[in-house]
């Protein structure tokens, strides 16, 4: 099925007589008939029988999400940031460390900075435009992985995944890569040879700001034999002596994650969010291209104003990343503008208050249009050091263009700026 069809049938099929829509399984337990049939489960989890880290309906969204992104296999997390950290945590342990670009999103700066760090994991932030020779120096013999955003939220960088999906492969280490702005209908991170993509499920994916949550792909393709992965071929002594490559092949990441660290997290969605999410889901193509056109004409707008200092969006040619984006991001560079307005942060605070139609939310990936400071609001937390390996200004305005009619959107903007003059 090409992507607009799976969007719409992929993960689920019905039963004769059975639901058209995914059903809201609302169950936290599952009968069995016999102890022997729970026992197998416990060595072969083909089937739920707990909701702590498996569901019917969830698994339908699991199963949907891993065809759009050419996984093997998936599993719902309550959140993007649980996403991120359970990624991290099924390839880390403590002594352990991993390198990550310094442009991604800023809670996930401080989940890997501060977080990680006291459960004595280290992360080694690179300048994703480094070279492969100065990336190498940041490589230690404990380095177990390598993480980055496909786009940058909300630096909006384009990640060279190929040159960072090869320079982790020539260390025997995977590379995860947060693909949540672009969507799988944007970019599929695994055809370019990442390992490992998540997502926060929250943005585009749901679209329509009603449930939270996030996902990781497994991408299945990791040779996780190879000698720096013992928890992946030794007995797991915790879950009964699996040994994970040996008896889930190809999908032993995903199997791992879920068996071990959801098993002792339990940060699982419920059934009702993930049929929220699956109703986002079916329309996602659709609204990704309308997302990518409201945004291309709403960056060039604002590269046309005299308030406005610098306008970063892919799809301007204008801009540093759109040959990148050309590779990665052919159909479009989803619907988030970052601009810089004059004056600094005092300024980007009048113009968002002045905005009527846009929302001033923290948000972002809507159908309707939102604006967010990262400086002031989700980045708050990061020194002025970080802001700028960030690629965050003071004066940096994060624009989410939504489904509005875009004449509607400029308006907004238009009548924001006269507001400040």
């Amino acid at each position: 099925m090409k992507i607009e069809t799976q969007c719409l049938h992929a993960g689920y099929t019905p039963e004769n007589g059975g639901p058209r829509v995914v059903p809201i399984v609302q169950s936290t337990t599952y009968a069995f008939d016999s102890t022997e049939h729970i026992a197998a489960l416990f060595d072969m989890p083909t089937e739920p029988m707990y909701s702590r880290f498996a569901n019917p309906t969830v698994d339908a969204v699991e199963k949907k999400i891993a065809a759009l992104e050419g996984g093997v296999a998936a599993m719902c997390t309550t959140s993007g940031q649980a996403a991120s950290l359970l990624s991290i945590l099924n390839v880390c342990s403590a002594g352990d460390s991993f390198i990550s670009a310094s442009t991604i999103y800023g809670g996930t700066v401080n989940l890997f900075a501060v977080t990680l760090k006291r459960l004595g994991i280290e992360c080694i932030f690179v300048d994703q435009e480094a070279s492969i020779e100065e990336l190498q120096k940041a490589i230690k013999p404990n380095t177990r992985c390598v993480f980055g955003e496909t786009i940058a939220n909300p630096a909006l960088s384009v990640l060279d995944i190929r040159k960072f999906a090869d320079f982790a492969h020539s260390n025997g280490i995977p590379l995860i890569v947060d693909n949540t702005f672009p969507t799988p209908i944007l970019c599929r991170p695994i055809a370019f040879g990442a390992d490992v993509v998540i997502h926060s499920t929250t943005k585009y994916m749901d679209g329509h700001a009603v449930q939270g949550g996030g996902v990781i792909v497994d991408g299945g393709n990791f040779n996780w034999a190879n000698g720096k992965f013992p928890d992946f071929t030794e007995p797991d002594e915790s879950y009964h002596g699996v040994r994970y490559v040996e008896s889930f092949g190809r999908a032993a990441y995903i199997i791992k994650c879920r068996m071990q660290l959801m098993r002792d997290f339990g940060c699982y969605p419920s059934a009702t969010n993930a049929f929220y999410l699956n109703l986002g889901l079916e329309t996602l193509a659709l609204r990704m291209k309308q997302y990518c056109i409201n945004a291309k004409i709403v960056a060039e707008y604002l590269q046309s104003r005299p308030e406005v200092e610098s306008v970063s969006y892919p799809g301007l040619e204008s801009d540093p990343y759109y040959e990148r984006a050309k590779t990665y991001l052919p159909d479009g560079a989803s619907g988030v503008i970052s601009f810089v307005i004059k004056g600094g942060r005092e300024t980007a605070m009048h113009f968002m208050d002045a905005l009527k139609l846009a929302s001033n939310v923290v948000h972002v990936a809507d159908i309707r249009t939102c604006v967010l400071h990262p400086a002031s609001e989700t980045h708050r937390q990061l020194t002025d050091e970080q802001l700028v390996a960030a690629g965050i200004n003071a004066g940096m305005i994060r624009f989410s263009c939504g489904l509005e009619n875009v004449e509607d959107i400029i308006a907004d903007i238009d009548q924001a700026f006269a507001a400040i003059k």
